[in-house]
């Protein structure tokens, strides 16, 4: 299957038909995670680093499952054990590792542009699994798989996005996403956690008051309170937060019948949502998110790294 992208690093360089091709692909691996054995030998031979420089258990656990259900050969590196800590550069680390002859490297870090400085730099594949405030494509990629398989479309489809707009690398990939797939969508925050040219996002709609919107949205998408990203108090407490904010049961008579939940995780119960609609059977997508993020992962390692298309049999 001819795709014509080397690296998964700004969502904005993927046309709504590349991303289709990704969900789409996505929706074949589903099979394959529904068998007793879940390995096919797509990508044996590959060689994937997974550099993780900074904490992750959603996305690293789904990159490191995905690539053993592709049979790519991984090294997982990154945090206090590289030699950056003893003052090695970025640039003579991934020289050293591409040194190995390894197909990809699959980073996540603090600093914003760190995946395009490897790409740049390496020569091999790379995947943006989250740089700062930046960008986190894969993320956006499971967003929208998820909501491609509650709604079956995407065009006209009104997304309000809650929270921590501000501080959000979720949004730096999902709302252009969104906008690439013909979505409207709507920021929703306080003043305090919006940057200061929301409209620079690219979203349709911005507003502070989560009651008037919510009747109007398809898709509730709230975003983690980011406590460890904070720079000062912009709320006076998460209680204050949650009462004027927070998806709560009470708030749920504002929303569509048919209107869904998603979070990227991990959920502050209590402050974005309460228990009953973040466990809510019929609008919670969450878990689905979760288990979206290991088909979409093996989708654009297969597609990047151009695997034998034979292996969807084995």
């Amino acid at each position: 299957m001819a795709f014509d992208h080397k690296h998964l690093i700004d969502i904005t360089e993927y046309s709504a038909d590349d991303i289709m091709t990704i969900l789409e692909t996505a929706a074949r691996f589903k099979e394959v995670n529904e068998r007793r054995i879940k390995k096919v030998p797509m990508l044996k031979g590959f060689t994937v680093v997974n550099m993780f420089n900074e904490p992750s258990t959603r996305t690293r656990s789904s990159f490191e499952i995905a690539e053993k259900r592709l049979s790519c050969d991984s090294l997982n590196f990154g945090g206090s054990s590289t030699s950056t800590v003893k003052g090695e550069s970025l640039v003579d680390t991934v020289a050293t590792l591409c040194s190995y002859k390894i197909d990809m490297i699959i980073v996540r870090d603090r600093h914003a542009g760190v995946p395009r400085k490897i790409a740049d730099v390496s020569g091999a594949h790379v995947i943006d699994a989250g740089d700062g405030k930046h960008q986190h494509p894969t993320q956006a990629l499971l967003d929208l798989f998820s909501i491609w398989e509650a709604k079956g479309d995407f065009t006209g489809l009104k997304v309000g996005i809650v929270g921590d707009i501000g501080h959000s690398r979720v949004c730096g990939s999902l709302i252009p996403a969104l906008k690439i797939m013909g979505c409207e969508v709507t920021v929703i925050a306080p003043p305090t956690l919006m940057p200061a040219r929301p409209d620079v996002l690219g979203a349709d709609h911005v507003t502070s008051n989560i009651d008037e919107a919510l009747p109007e949205l398809d898709v509730v998408y709230m975003l983690r309170i980011q406590r460890e990203r904070l720079e000062g108090a912009p709320y006076p407490s998460l209680r204050e937060y949650n009462m004027l904010y927070g998806l709560t049961q009470e708030r749920e008579h504002l929303m569509k019948p048919d209107a869904i939940i998603c979070h990227p995780g991990p959920i502050n119960r209590g402050v974005e949502l309460d228990s009953y609609m973040a466990d809510h059977p019929k609008r919670s997508v969450i878990l689905n998110q979760v288990y979206a993020g290991i088909l979409t992962r093996m989708a654009a390692l297969y597609l990047l790294l151009g695997g034998s298309e034979d292996g969807f049999a084995a």
